[in-house]
């Protein structure tokens, strides 16, 4: 059976998808960009205050399924300059402590032309 996961706490989808799905008992979360829930509005402009709202909405999502940050078993990181990856790794790390198997890429857009985007796949 395949479960839509929807919460008010984290950004609504701004296309036809969903904020993530699980199927027996694995979430798989839509790329979540920095987009404050409460405004509908990316309102960060550096990468270390986009990176922790990007946070802050996987954690939503992690809490609505059930889950935490120490079951993330996957993520995929997207970057529009790979000149701040260590600044991206600085939030990032304080959150991802379990570190999950990861995959960073360059993106050269990424939606509402924000610096990052990090999709999960995690344990219920």
């Amino acid at each position: 059976m395949i479960e839509t996961l929807h919460t008010d706490n984290a950004p609504a989808a701004i296309g036809p998808y969903s904020q993530a799905k699980i199927v027996n008992g694995i979430l798989y979360a839509s790329g979540q960009i920095a987009i404050n829930p409460a405004s509908g509005e990316v309102e960060a402009d550096t990468i270390e205050e986009q990176t922790e709202q990007i946070c802050k909405n996987i954690a939503a999502l992690l809490e609505a399924a059930g889950s935490d940050f120490t079951k993330v078993i996957k993520t995929t990181c997207f970057l529009k300059n790979m000149s701040d990856f260590a600044a991206f790794n600085g939030i990032y790390g304080s959150y991802f402590v379990s570190k999950p198997a990861r995959s960073c890429v360059a993106a050269s857009a990424l939606p509402k032309d924000v610096l990052a985007e990090v999709e999960i796949i995690a344990e219920i």
